[in-house]
């Protein structure tokens, strides 16, 4: 079973209703104990970071998501969740993150529309990405449903799996061993994002990624 981490601040409805349209049971969780009991995890978001990672924090999650992580698990941030991966975000001051995922949040800067809203292109970063059993059936051209002001710049290039191009090449998903981020909302993605869920319950089912 799933386990979709309840702090406040997701988007359960539309998620929870992907999910029931693939055919995967799931629940709702807050309680850092019972992360345990699931053979995968989903942190979604929306809103601002600082609230959010205070919310964790005040529920006592974080160490609890870390462990989860560490136990080789799958687990997927959505959108802010992706986001709340990384080490820390500029959003409204400087807020810690999770640090499961190298890399800092920053404020999209130039002279074009913010937020970054609507549809857009993958493009699949590289051999290694093309293999993820994550992106099994996902091309380069597929197109994918963003909604953010703040976007992801990694550390390391081979955490990136895909980019979409929004005036600058931007961060759509990445990933290291069983932890793994989409930027844009999947379950609002047609059927690539439907594929994008499938592929991860598929890895959710057997425990380990």
């Amino acid at each position: 079973m799933i386990g979709i981490i309840d702090y406040g601040m997701g988007n359960l409805y539309s998620l929870s209703k992907a999910l029931e349209r693939l055919g995967y049971t799931y629940e709702f969780v807050s309680r850092p104990e019972r992360l345990k009991e699931y053979t995968g995890l989903i942190l979604p978001g929306v809103g601002a970071f600082g609230d959010a990672i205070a919310n964790i924090r005040e529920l006592g999650l974080v160490e609890g998501i870390r462990d989860y992580a560490a136990s080789g698990r799958p687990i997927l941030g959505i959108c802010l969740g992706m986001q709340l991966l990384f080490d820390k975000s500029e959003e409204h001051g400087e807020h810690q993150g999770l640090s499961l995922l190298a890399g800092e949040v920053v404020r999209f800067q130039g002279e074009y529309k913010v937020p970054h809203m609507g549809w857009n292109q993958l493009e699949i970063k590289g051999n290694g990405a093309r293999k993820l059993p994550l992106l099994d059936g996902v091309q380069t051209g597929d197109y994918v449903y963003f909604v953010h002001s703040y976007h992801v710049r990694v550390k390391a290039k081979d955490i990136l799996l895909a980019t979409t191009d929004y005036y600058q090449d931007v961060t759509a998903i990445a990933g290291q061993g069983n932890v793994y981020g989409m930027q844009f909302h999947p379950e609002k993605s047609g059927d690539t994002g439907m594929r994008l869920l499938r592929n991860f319950a598929v890895q959710c089912e057997g425990g380990l990624a």
